[in-house]
């Protein structure tokens, strides 16, 4: 007869018995790896600012007819400079509402205004994103995040329909340009 196999003694390469050599692992694993690279690009282009996103701000009535159009600036009246672009952001959300800006004003859903650290409180700026343009007033200081010179109040970024952190364009009113930046 012949003898039982010797199993301590054979070895075997696990690799080639479900079919894969080295350079299939090496394919699956280079695979996996663009995958989770790509799921990581989608999630970049939607990503919020640190405060929410503008889709997650909920309209609320202004108190009074004034309250809504005390920042409504007359495009025909201002003269602007070139436009230029910046890195932007949005803030506010239900924790910020109700706190008092830099500038005195109180932030509510339906404020219109920016944050910048160097034009003066009260500048017309326009501000044009993806074929939507507003004009809003600098009423806070910030953002003091590296790469951005723009904090648009969450009614500001859903006028432009700007939602998360993006280079925006630009334009500062002629009267206050030299002021700020």
């Amino acid at each position: 007869m012949t003898q039982a196999p010797d199993r301590r003694a054979r070895k075997y390469d696990f690799t080639v018995a479900i079919g894969l050599g080295r350079s299939a692992l090496w394919l699956r694993a280079a695979l996996l790896a663009g995958a989770l690279a790509v799921l990581a690009l989608a999630v970049a282009p939607g990503a919020q600012a640190s405060t929410g996103g503008a889709a997650s701000a909920v309209p609320v009535a202004a108190e009074t007819e004034e309250a809504a159009t005390a920042a409504v600036f007359n495009e025909a009246e201002l003269s602007f400079t070139p436009f230029r672009s910046a890195g932007a952001s949005w803030y506010g959300g239900t924790g910020m509402w109700g706190r008092q800006t830099a500038c005195g004003q109180t932030l509510r859903p339906t404020t219109i205004g920016v944050a910048n650290k160097t034009l003066p409180c009260g500048t017309p700026v326009k501000f044009v994103w993806h074929g939507n343009s507003i004009v809003a007033p600098v009423i806070d200081r910030g953002p003091y995040v590296k790469g951005r010179a723009w904090d648009l109040t969450a009614a500001a970024a859903e006028a432009l329909a700007f939602e998360g952190i993006g280079l925006i364009r630009y334009a500062v009113a002629v009267e206050y340009a030299s002021k700020g930046l």
